[in-house]
């Protein structure tokens, strides 16, 4: 692909988000289970070429402690139209040791998804409604100069909250990454700052909305929000990797490839620093998941297939609101609990992205699940601006036609 071609991908994504030898495998896989559903049964798929095998190989190559952009990567690519699976880098750039392909990691704003799939669902109860404003869930909690705020404008970043405060760059945020967070006085001061804009009227991609929509279902189901994920998506689908680590928990449960972050030495040289222990109670309901590549991509499959949200509401996660992004004044390209990215040739992706300092991850498809993709990059500097080069070339890779 051309250089125009890059930017507008990375665009299109960022508005969203010593190694040993690379392990591939490549098959030429049958149908998605639910692929035929999806689509509508005989529309012609979105993807139909089978996945680069070369071309993905090629992005995740001579990844390392050497590497400037990454120490690992583990990519799982998928879909009616063949599959295909692979790891580079190391797990530790201290000892070498390759990179665990089936090691878990923090998948950061993919936390959305699985918030807002429970939303979804209680709304299909009949539990929630999301044109009823969250200030009658949550009566007391936001002041008088708050005008009613829907469910689902939380659910699609059009709520017009503020963010929270917060330490500010790494090496603050570094000295607090031990801080247990309450979710609770996190909104109190949030909502103390008054409304950033008319809800409804702008989407400004923020974690704030779904704090509160963690606060809501505690509220209205009784139970903590890691159980009610826990029982609605995760033993549902035998997601046996993926777990919350609450408010106080601060190591990655299982094997896991170490995430670090470049930091500049006084002396113009660079330190590579595990950020895998860290406290995440501040993302909570926005952020906090850790997870595989294997439990993503079935998680990624069902959601789009219609089991976990009912086909109703399932298509406010492929809805994008018709306002205008409140930083940029581009067109909306946020869902409840996605994004929508079309790419240079037509295609149209919905994902969504999560980023914890040491990790970058990625999880999306077709709507038809003729092409899927999930990925876990050891970015070394994950939360930064530009989006990771590696990360890049795996997108284009995956959607190669």
């Amino acid at each position: 692909m051309n250089a125009r071609t890059r930017t507008l991908i990375a665009a299109a994504l960022v508005l969203g988000m010593a190694s040993g030898p690379v392990v591939a495998h490549a098959a030429p896989g049958p149908a998605a289970a639910s692929a035929s559903a999806a689509s509508g049964g005989g529309a012609a798929p979105a993807v139909s070429s089978p996945p680069d095998a070369a071309a993905l190989t090629k992005a995740i190559a001579g990844l390392g402690a050497e590497h400037k952009d990454a120490t690992a990567a583990l990519v799982r690519v998928g879909g009616s139209s063949g599959s295909w699976q692979g790891s580079s880098g190391v797990a530790d750039v201290r000892t070498g040791r390759r990179a665990l392909e089936q090691g878990r990691f923090r998948a950061g704003s993919v936390t959305k998804t699985f918030t807002a799939a429970v939303v979804l669902q209680l709304a299909a109860e009949g539990t929630v409604d999301l044109n009823r404003p969250v200030q009658e869930y949550l009566p007391g909690t936001f002041p008088d100069s708050f005008a009613p705020i829907t469910v689902r404008e939380l659910l699609n970043h059009t709520s017009g909250i503020q963010a929270a405060d917060g330490p500010g760059d790494f090496e603050a945020q570094w000295e607090h990454r031990f801080d247990v967070t309450d979710p609770r006085e996190q909104l109190a001061n949030a909502l103390a700052k008054g409304p950033e804009f008319e809800p409804g009227t702008a989407q400004h991609y923020l974690n704030i909305s779904y704090t509160v929509l963690g606060v809501l279902i505690e509220k209205v189901t009784g139970a903590s929000y890691e159980a009610s994920v826990t029982r609605r998506i995760l033993e549902p689908l035998g997601l046996r990797g993926t777990s919350f680590p609450g408010r106080t928990r601060t190591r990655i449960p299982g094997p896991y490839n170490h995430g670090y972050q470049a930091v500049p030495r006084p002396d113009g040289s660079t330190e590579l620093r595990d950020a895998s222990v860290w406290n995440s109670s501040d993302r909570w309901a926005a952020g906090d998941i850790i997870s595989t590549t294997a439990d993503l991509e079935r998680f990624t499959v069902a959601l789009f297939s219609g089991r976990i949200v009912p086909e109703a509401q399932l298509e406010e996660m492929f809805t994008v609101p018709e306002v205008k992004d409140f930083v940029s004044g581009k067109d909306a390209s946020l869902t409840a609990g996605l994004s929508r990215i079309v790419l240079p040739d037509g295609t149209v992706a919905w994902g969504k992205t999560g980023s914890r300092h040491g990790y970058n991850t990625v999880m999306g498809a077709t709507r038809d699940l003729s092409r899927t993709l999930v990925y876990s990059l050891n970015s070394t500097n994950a939360k930064g601006q530009e989006m990771n080069p590696v990360a890049l070339g795996i997108i284009m890779a995956a959607f190669a036609k």
